[in-house]
């Protein structure tokens, strides 16, 4: 090998890292992951109750159109049926959406049950009423 001028002794040393500045990396990726992951799954949580939240009022909605045309929430006496029930709508279901109960001439309930994925959050079954009441294992979910 031929030596040149300009090479000095540190040249000659391998590029790369040692094992404990790869140590340390992986460590502080791993806090960080720590930390991360959770509030991600709570995003996560968050957005799936508010298109429950939000199709529960479509629904709500949609059940007044029913009334304003003939006086009356029920389908031939019966609970109607709804133009969907899940939420969302396509895809995997995260909520399952159907009346609380009986619908009455002019009273309804509707309920979203979570399901798979969101058996875990803690605002549980969702409802909405045709007064507006809105209703959840906690106070803060709507």
């Amino acid at each position: 090998m031929i030596k040149s001028q300009y090479m000095t002794p540190e040249m000659n040393r391998s590029a790369g890292f040692t094992l404990i500045e790869l140590m340390i990396t992986i460590t502080i990726i791993g806090i960080i992951a720590a930390i991360a992951f959770p509030s991600y799954q709570n995003q996560v949580e968050q957005t799936r109750r508010t298109t429950a939240q939000a199709d529960l009022m479509e629904l709500a909605q949609w059940m007044e159109r029913r009334y304003s045309n003939g006086f009356d929430y029920r389908e031939a006496g019966n609970n109607p049926t709804l133009p969907f029930d899940q939420s969302p709508r396509n895809g995997t279901a995260f909520y399952n959406i159907s009346f609380s109960g009986n619908v009455a001439r002019d009273t309804f309930t509707l309920q979203a049950v979570p399901t798979g994925g969101q058996t875990g959050d803690d605002c549980g079954t969702l409802t909405l009423d045709e007064q507006g009441n809105r209703g959840a294992a906690q106070t803060d979910c709507w």
